[in-house]
C-alpha cells in the first residue's frame, strides 16, 4: 500500500524524483506508448465501435487502470515514485505550486503557446512531442484561454457532481442529462455550460491538453489523480449505488456493443470493470 499526495504537499525531492521517472520513461519510449493509448481509445459519440474511455461509463473505471498502468512504470525505474493529484478547485491559478520551474513549468507563451520554463520545455532537450502532433514538436499550455475567457471549475460545480444520487443512464453516452459521470465528465447538457469539472480543466490548460493525446503534458496524471479520488468521493457518499450499467445491454439498444456494463472486459487490458470499483489496497491519497 502506498499513498498518493497532494502535489502542493510535495517535498522538493519528491518533486524531483516524480520529474526524473516521467524523464526516463519518455526516453525509453514508453511515455508515447501511453499517450498512443489515449488517443487510440478517445472514441466519440459519433464514431463506430467501442467506447470506453471517455463518454461512457467506464470513464472512471478505464482511467483508474490507466493511470495505475503509468504509476507502475514509473515506480519500476524509480520506487517508491506516485502519481501526485492536483485539486482544481483549490490551486486555481497560474501561480499554483504546480506550475513551478521544478516541477511542470508554467503557462505558454504567447504566440505559439510554447512551454519555456520547466523540465518539460522543448528547449531543455528532453520533450519532444511525437504523437498525435503534425509539425510543433513542443509542449503548449494557453492558461485560461484569454481570447475567450474559462475558469478552472469551482468547489460548487464539483460539489453538484457528488451530489448525483446514481451513477450513470441510459442512453450512456455524453448527452445524459443526470448522473455523477456525466455531471463530472463534464459534457454540455441541455443548454448548460459548454464544459464542466473534467472537461474544463483540460479546456484551461489548453494547448496539448485540449486534444484526444492530452497525456502528452505530463499535468494530464496529475488531473486524473484527482479524478480518481473524486470517484472515491462520490462512492463514500452513495454508499449503494454503485456501477450503471449493472448488465449487458438487450441486442435492441442503440449503445449495445459499445458501451461495457459492469463484468463486460474493457480493452485493451481485458479488465472489468467490477474489478476496478475499488483501490483498496492498492494506494491511498493524502
Amino acid at each position: 500500500m502506498y499513498t498518493r499526495k497532494n502535489q502542493k504537499h510535495l517535498t522538493s525531492a519528491e518533486k524531483k524524483r516524480f520529474v526524473g521517472a516521467v524523464l526516463a520513461l519518455k526516453r525509453s519510449g514508453q511515455y508515447d506508448d501511453f499517450v498512443r493509448t489515449h488517443g487510440k481509445y478517445y472514441v466519440p459519440d459519433g464514431s463506430r465501435g467501442p467506447r470506453v474511455a471517455h463518454m461512457a461509463p467506464t470513464f472512471f473505471p478505464w482511467h483508474r487502470r490507466f493511470v495505475l498502468e503509468f504509476e507502475r512504470a514509473l515506480q519500476a525505474v524509480a520506487p517508491g515514485v506516485t502519481v501526485p493529484y492536483w485539486d482544481w478547485t483549490v490551486d486555481r491559478s497560474p501561480a499554483a505550486s504546480l506550475w513551478a520551474d521544478d516541477f511542470l513549468g508554467g503557462n505558454g507563451r504567447r504566440g505559439d503557446q510554447q512551454v519555456m520554463t520547466g523540465p518539460f520545455a522543448y528547449r531543455q532537450g528532453n520533450w519532444e512531442v511525437r504523437v498525435g502532433v503534425t509539425t510543433r514538436r513542443f509542449l503548449t499550455r494557453n492558461f485560461g484561454r484569454p481570447a475567450d475567457p474559462v475558469s478552472l471549475p469551482s468547489k460548487a460545480d464539483l460539489a453538484r457532481a457528488i451530489e448525483q444520487p446514481v451513477y450513470d443512464a441510459s442512453p450512456w453516452d455524453s448527452t445524459v442529462a443526470k448522473g455523477f459521470r456525466n455531471t463530472f465528465e463534464g459534457w454540455s447538457v441541455g443548454g448548460g455550460p459548454q464544459w464542466r469539472n473534467h472537461n474544463l480543466v483540460h479546456r484551461w490548460v489548453g494547448g496539448l491538453m485540449n486534444s484526444a493525446t492530452s497525456p502528452n503534458d505530463p499535468v494530464f496524471w496529475l488531473h486524473h489523480s484527482f479524478v480518481d479520488l473524486v470517484w472515491d468521493r462520490w462512492q463514500r457518499a452513495h454508499p449503494h449505488a454503485g456501477f450503471l450499467p449493472k448488465h449487458e445491454l438487450s441486442s435492441g439498444d442503440p449503445q449495445y456493443g459499445r458501451v461495457h456494463s459492469l463484468d463486460e472486459p474493457m480493452p485493451p487490458w481485458d479488465v472489468r470493470p467490477s474489478s476496478l470499483l475499488s483501490h483498496e489496497g492498492i494506494y491511498r491519497y493524502a
